[in-house]
């Protein structure tokens, strides 16, 4: 697409493609984004902003500030809204299932191999996974805390949230260490609010629509806790557990991993041995990271899992961020220019990264260094990845022949 100047208010892109044209371009993106949340963005961009020229600079830049203001997984977002955008609704729909199969496939795959990692080259290549996910997620505190942290303001913000979730263990100390650093940031974090680009989108979401989709995100954050106390349904239970941690995931990517370790493994339902294997497996395949969530939903006990659980865990997870940019889409030029919602999002964000550096040390770093040897296979792997700049598939590589060298 060539350059258009910049006028206010311009229309920047037309819907003109059709849902098949999007499956094929994200069923590709699928299979070869790797590297997380960010990689994906910048995959998105190559393909489809300056390849095919489906939308310009500009309106791709908001699309992906609307998606990191909002919980939820972003680059699945950004993807999903790019569907709309394209080929309306049903593009949506086709942009989710292509960018998601992959990785959800060969992670369900996993699930069901699992008995077959039982020798000592199993358990080896089982533990050496766990390791990588310490250094995954310790690579990922460093980056945000660095980028989401930079002020004395919001490095106390992330710390009072570590001491929350010490305090109150599970999904109500993790919600409650958000919702106050979203507090603290109304409260320290207003300053100047960047200038906001007067384009707009014609994503074709009326404001009807819209106020429909935000009302069933918040029916549904109600009414899933009230049925699971009920008991009358595992299968609700594990729905209510995947979309709660959907819901509170601001960034998308290893932010989930606290809240779906509180939501599975401290309900007996995943070991831990189990969740944290298959979060090394995870990153290993492309796409979003959040069909990790097929892999627990697969593995889960008792029933429902395998296939039936994969499929409630995925839909669950993803949903709350669907309904929520559905929603916001009509009204996010006016909600961008308020200093208030900024200040929010701020605390919110740095309080995310003190949720997940308190995971870090509990689960993630008490259940995979046991000894010296897997200390020094982990710092291995984070020395790959933020010294070298491996590619994660190949330090979870590296991490699988070390865990095997080490029960050998």
């Amino acid at each position: 697409m060539a350059n258009i100047p910049d006028t206010p208010h311009r229309r920047i892109a037309t819907r003109n493609g059709t849902p098949a044209e999007v499956f094929r371009v994200f069923l590709k993106l699928g299979l070869t984004s790797f590297g997380g949340p960010i990689a994906h963005l910048g995959y998105f961009r190559n393909e489809l902003v300056e390849r095919r020229g489906w939308i310009d600079e500009k309106g791709y830049a908001d699309l992906v500030a609307l998606c990191q203001f909002l919980p939820g997984p972003a680059s699945s977002q950004v993807g999903f809204a790019l569907g709309l955008l394209r080929a309306g609704l049903l593009g949506a729909l086709a942009a989710f299932l292509a960018f998601t199969l992959p990785s959800a496939l060969l992670l369900i795959a996993f699930a069901y191999g699992a008995d077959a990692f039982a020798g000592p080259i199993g358990t080896g290549i089982v533990s050496g996974l766990k390791v990588v996910a310490v250094a995954i997620v310790a690579q990922a505190v460093w980056g945000m805390a660095k980028n989401l942290c930079p002020d004395r303001q919001r490095a106390t913000i992330a710390l009072t949230a570590v001491l929350i979730v010490i305090v109150a263990a599970g999904p109500l100390g993790q919600v409650a260490a958000i919702a106050a650093g979203a507090v603290a940031g109304l409260i320290w974090c207003r300053g100047s609010i960047a200038n906001a680009s007067l384009n707009t989108v014609p994503f074709g979401v009326p404001a009807s629509a819209g106020l429909i989709s935000l009302a069933l995100f918040l029916i549904l954050a109600v009414s899933l806790p009230i049925l699971a106390a009920t008991g009358a349904s595992q299968g609700i239970a594990v729905f209510d557990a995947f979309y709660r941690s959907g819901a509170l995931v601001f960034g998308g990517g290893h932010v989930v991993l606290p809240l779906l370790e509180a939501g599975t493994v401290a309900k007996g339902w995943v070991t831990a041995d189990a969740f944290l294997a298959g979060y090394g497996a995870a990153q290993a395949v492309p796409g979003p990271l959040f069909t990790f969530a097929a892999y627990l939903g697969a593995v889960l006990q008792p029933l429902p899992n395998g296939v039936a659980g994969a499929v409630i865990a995925l839909v669950a997870i993803f949903l709350p961020g669907f309904l929520l940019l559905f929603g916001a889409l009509p009204f996010w030029d006016q909600l961008r220019a308020k200093e208030g919602a900024q200040a929010l999002m701020r605390g919110a964000n740095a309080a995310v990264v003190g949720v997940l550096g308190a995971a870090l040390y509990d689960p993630v770093f008490t259940s995979a260094i046991v000894d010296p040897a897997s200390f020094a296979l982990g710092l291995t792997c984070f020395v790959l990845l933020l010294v070298w700049n491996a590619p994660p598939w190949l330090v979870v590589i590296v991490g699988a022949l070390g865990g095997v060298l080490i029960g050998l």
